[in-house]
């Protein structure tokens, strides 16, 4: 993902919990990181290693489509 795509998309993604005061526990992985491995199109199980493993993928996947994302 360019730069310019994620200054787009930036602003879309949710702001963690423990940021508002919510509380929870910051996320092991960067958002940006995230998208480009759900947007690289291949079945989860055959991430390539340097994406963020794959159950943790779908997990934030599966948050963001339930929320509408």
């Amino acid at each position: 993902m360019t730069d310019a795509e994620w200054a787009v998309v930036r602003d879309a993604m949710p702001v963690p919990a423990w940021l508002e005061g919510r509380g929870g526990q910051p996320d092991c992985y960067c958002h940006r990181q995230m998208l480009d491995a759900v947007r690289c199109g291949i079945t989860w199980r055959a991430m390539p290693a340097d994406y963020p493993a794959w159950d943790r993928v779908y997990a934030f996947y599966r948050r963001w489509r339930d929320q509408g994302r």
